[in-house]
């Protein structure tokens, strides 16, 4: 598992194309355009934060998603949002919780949060994931579907979205990786789907190539 974890870590890196690294490389004017923030968590920063993955039972990834969606949110989070390390819930503090709470799967989103001291609760749900190769290629084909949604532990309400919640699908066809690059790959696009909603993103880096949550990101006007 750590062996996995530290090719999935690398490969994020390599990928986090999104609002980061992804925007050393654009052209200048990229620069000028920004897509405003939905709910700018950066300006709460301040705040506790817990990342609140369920990842059903049903799904059989053959590896931990729920851990390492969590691991590249927490990534994308601190790059872009910059909270204090002590302001996000540890995933081992997160998993004490649930492994010693029997009744987990029926709390709320605002009341694990609670319980962990946490201000806002960013909860994802993973919807789908299939990871296939096709044949004995070495080709993979993939795809990850969540739904997110943050909320406040206090005021016990929604934050984000105006939505029920956000659907966030990602994926690629024929790609040559190992299993946990491929892996790794979905996670960090995932993860830069949900948390490019939360601070102003450069608009050439809001839509990435593994996207395909049609987002509607060329409606925003070029006066943006």
């Amino acid at each position: 598992m750590k062996k996995a974890g530290l090719i999935i870590t690398l490969t994020a890196v390599f990928f986090c194309g999104g609002c980061s690294i992804a925007g050393l490389m654009s052209s200048p004017g990229a620069y000028e355009k920004k897509i405003p923030a939905e709910y700018d968590l950066a300006k709460h920063a301040k705040q506790k934060i817990l990342i609140l993955v369920d990842q059903p039972g049903w799904i059989n990834a053959q590896v931990n998603l729920r851990y390492y969606l969590t691991e590249a949110i927490s990534r994308n989070l601190i790059r872009n949002i910059k909270p204090h390390a002590d302001n996000l819930v540890s995933y081992d503090e997160l998993a004490d919780y649930r492994s010693n709470q029997p009744n987990f799967l029926s709390l709320s989103p605002v009341e694990t949060g609670k319980a962990l001291h946490a201000d806002v609760v960013l909860a994802v749900t993973i919807q789908d994931y299939q990871l296939a190769e096709l044949g004995q290629t070495g080709y993979y084909k993939a795809h990850l579907y969540a739904q997110a949604a943050l909320f406040d532990t206090a005021a016990d309400k929604k934050l984000w979205p105006s939505e029920n919640s956000r659907s966030v699908k990602v994926g690629f066809e024929a790609e040559g990786y190992s299993k946990e690059m491929a892996v790794g790959r979905l996670v960090t696009a995932c993860a830069n789907c949900i948390t490019r909603y939360f601070h102003p993103c450069y608009r050439d880096n809001f839509k990435i190539a593994d996207d395909i949550s049609n987002a509607g990101w060329e409606n925003w006007d070029s006066s943006n």
